[in-house]
């Protein structure tokens, strides 16, 4: 089995290339991701492995199943980049639907905390021998309001983190989950009571912008905001507008709605063309990660291993328990 490897880093070949000799999967690490001007390397593969930031859209899939690919490996659990109804009956699309959400978890809460205490700000000052406490005030997490949106698994795991904190928790989910000790509201009422509001569901049709420039508006002021999901779940102007206007307290992010552009290189050299994103970055009240909240040992591990089990599990039966469907 020949694999097309996007978008590589030198952590995902760590992870893969051994596991994938062992198993007798051939992969052939690009790293550059997979687009319309990028696909031809994939021709004469069986498959591609693809990240969060390359695109699988019509053309690129036409492109797939003309050069023979019969399996779109995903090394991630989101698949909003795939176009699933250009993949219908032409080629298998596979994911990792959980490769640690400890790890997202346990990084929303870092950057909970990272916020509301300053610790960045106090890092930066001790470098410098600067030990003054101006402006290092923050507030304790006990008996705050935290409101989850999204209760799956990175979801329940955050919402039990918050409670060890002593936290009171509110959530809202499309389908909640009633067996759950979880207290479910309606959007609205979740918007007007939490002091802190973190992402934790998919991005779909419904779910894109659900943090907008009405939802703010719902807000306590002061509110902080927190998206380790996905940066289209959060309109970024509006946030940013939201930020300036102080009704905005303060926004955690690990995702960006036009992260692919940046996220996962070094622009430290280059001037950012992106204004909405050097305005948020610029802000003192904004905490920006570059989609890292899934990097842990762990993880990588778990996602190598799910990800090779389900190319052999595919190439040798057709089917595969990890399928992504075209009605997801």
């Amino acid at each position: 089995m020949k694999i097309a490897f996007f978008d590589t880093k030198s952590y995902d070949k760590a992870s893969f290339e051994e596991l994938g000799l062992r198993n007798g999967i051939d992969f052939k690490f690009y790293e550059t991701k997979l687009n319309e001007d990028t696909v031809r390397l994939a021709n004469g593969f069986d498959g591609v492995c693809i990240f969060v930031n390359d695109t699988a859209n019509k053309a690129v899939v036409d492109a797939l199943y003309e050069y023979g690919v019969k399996i779109i490996i995903l090394r991630c659990a989101g698949f909003n980049n795939v176009d699933l109804k250009a993949t219908e009956g032409k080629i298998m699309v596979v994911r990792v639907p959980a490769y640690s959400p400890y790890a997202v978890a346990e990084h929303t809460m870092a950057l909970i905390l990272t916020s509301v205490r300053r610790i960045h700000k106090a890092f930066v000052r001790t470098k410098s021998f600067n030990f003054s406490l101006n402006d290092l005030t923050g507030f304790d997490l006990y008996e705050k309001t935290v409101g989850v949106i999204g209760t799956g698994k990175i979801g329940k795991i955050f919402i039990n983190i918050c409670k060890g904190f002593g936290m009171k928790v509110l959530a809202y989910d499309k389908y909640p989950d009633k067996n759950a000790d979880i207290e479910y509201v309606e959007l609205d009422e979740l918007f007007k009571k939490s002091d802190i509001i973190s992402l934790h569901c998919p991005l779909t049709d419904e779910t894109y912008h659900i943090i907008d420039k009405g939802s703010i508006e719902k807000m306590k002021r002061g509110v902080l905001i927190v998206n380790t999901s996905r940066g289209a779940l959060i309109d970024a102007d509006a946030l940013l507008d939201g930020i300036k206007a102080r009704k905005v307290g303060g926004a955690c992010l690990d995702v960006y709605e036009e992260e692919s552009d940046f996220f996962f290189e070094d622009y430290s050299s280059h001037i950012v063309e992106d204004d909405v994103l050097a305005r948020l970055i610029s802000m003192p009240n904004v905490l920006v990660t570059s989609h890292q909240a899934f990097l842990t040992e762990e993880a990588l591990a778990n996602i190598a291993q799910t990800s090779i089990e389900n190319t052999l599990e595919f190439f040798k039966t057709g089917k595969c328990k990890n399928e992504v469907a075209s009605h997801e």
